[in-house]
């Protein structure tokens, strides 16, 4: 069992930064692939950035590739997403999930454990 729990949400004006914390607390945290994903009203859930277990792989959606970087600090349990020239189109709900497995995964499915996310809002 993985517990997961987002912050760091809040409000930036476009073009503005922030930084995303997930602490992952759990027998198997350190050894599973982590991912964060986002919803905006009226949309489905969406992919934004993954990371395998020990940080050394990495991937996005190409609409936040080179805009946003995902990290990882396993001494702390801790993921990171840092978003960076942030658009009004970046407004959602951002949800870190914890997978069963230890690598990267663009798919829901991968994961079992949720938080409950954290709100971004961009005002243009």
């Amino acid at each position: 069992q993985v517990q997961v729990v987002e912050s760091g949400g809040g409000l930036v004006q476009a073009g503005g930064s922030l930084r995303l914390s997930c602490a992952a607390s759990g027998r198997t945290a350190s050894r599973s692939g982590m991912g964060w994903f986002r919803q905006a009203p009226g949309k489905e859930r969406e992919f934004v950035a993954a990371i395998n277990w020990s940080g050394f792989n990495t991937y996005y959606a190409s609409s936040v590739k080179g805009r946003f970087t995902i990290s990882r600090d396993n001494a702390k349990n801790t993921v990171y997403l840092q978003m960076n020239s942030l658009k009004p189109e970046d407004a959602a709900v951002y949800y870190c999930a914890a997978a069963r497995g230890s690598d990267t995964y663009y798919n829901t499915v991968h994961y079992d454990y949720w938080g409950q996310g954290t709100q971004v809002t961009v005002s243009s």
